[in-house]
């Protein structure tokens, strides 16, 4: 066969959810509120911490920073999926695959870095509360941010960089989204050498992530069962649950879709797995880490109340 540069692929056609069309309603209704919850969510989440001074504080000033990349990398997938539910064709340019790959990819490694910048800021927090308002300082947190999208950044130039030198010779992605690993599977080119770029990038990002956070959580336990108290043990280990939490549903479900032989599940097992980490963590995060957290449900119901209770003085002074 000979082989065809990739510059004359000027398309490519998802394979998407389910070839089934009596599903198509049921899913376009389901991701569409999935989408508005997580706007709500995260625009909520975003703007509660922004209007409350009581939480200008690292740990939300990190919480605030997280409810951004988890809009945006879910805005990335979402729309264009919700488009292919109602159209009789799922397809998608070759500069728009790209893109969605390549901004798939800097939020997604961002979102790795920016729960381990939350573990670390755990750590300091529980093993060293005397000094924590001096390590984990305004510019420690600025840089420590700066240093999570820079990574994002990074990865996925590299990444999509890679993805730009293939030829390829099909056009219909086994996948609703453009991934690294489905697209590979169309090229006619040898893709051996990206393969393993692409996998000691991505085994950096996570590995680098993944025993930062461990490392934490473990400093952090051997912390809370020296606490002599059963009060301060609760009171320290719920400070994490909601991180802890987060990062058990992101790196469970990633896992299952990267860190396993390709014939260990089904296309169907993996595409569940798939949405669960690009659709429904960036959904579930605001809700975990305000329904987990005493102080966030707090603060949420005062400034409820005060709007409620401006509504009803506005009202009852204008009659």
């Amino acid at each position: 066969m000979e082989r065809e540069n990739h510059s004359t692929v000027t398309e490519f056609i998802l394979g998407g959810l389910t070839n089934r069309p009596e599903l198509q309603l049921p899913l376009f209704l389901l991701f569409l509120s999935i989408c508005l919850v997580t706007m709500i969510g995260n625009l909520g989440m975003f703007t509660l911490i922004c209007l409350n001074a009581q939480l200008h504080t690292p740990m939300y000033y990190f919480l605030n920073n997280l409810s951004p990349v988890d809009l945006c990398y879910s805005s990335v997938i979402t729309p264009k999926m919700l488009v292919n539910f109602v159209s009789e064709k799922n397809v998608i340019s070759y500069a728009g695959c790209m893109s969605q790959l390549y901004f798939f990819l800097v939020f997604v490694i961002a979102e790795c870095y920016m729960l381990t910048v939350m573990a670390y800021d755990r750590y300091v927090a529980i093993c060293s509360p005397s000094l924590y308002n001096i390590i984990v300082s305004h510019q420690v947190c600025s840089l420590l941010v700066a240093v999570v999208y820079a990574m994002g950044l990074t990865g996925s130039t590299i990444e999509t960089g890679l993805m730009f030198k293939l030829s390829y010779c099909e056009l219909l992605i086994s996948h609703y989204f453009c991934d690294i690993l489905p697209l590979m599977k169309l090229s006619c080119s040898c893709t051996y050498d990206i393969e393993m770029t692409t996998f000691f990038v991505g085994g950096f990002n996570i590995i680098v992530t993944s025993l930062t956070i461990f490392a934490s959580y473990a400093f952090i336990l051997s912390s809370i069962l020296h606490i002599s108290t059963t009060e301060g043990k609760t009171k320290a280990f719920s400070t994490c649950s909601s991180h802890l939490v987060a990062v058990a549903l992101f790196y469970g479900s990633a896992s299952f879709v990267y860190l396993k032989p390709s014939t260990a599940s089904s296309l169907a097992q993996e595409n569940v797995a798939s949405v669960f980490y690009t659709t429904a963590i960036p959904m579930l995060n605001p809700l975990i880490y305000s329904l987990r957290n005493k102080e966030v449900k707090a603060i949420m119901h005062k400034t409820l109340r005060g709007k409620l209770f401006g509504c009803k003085f506005y009202y009852s002074f204008s009659g």
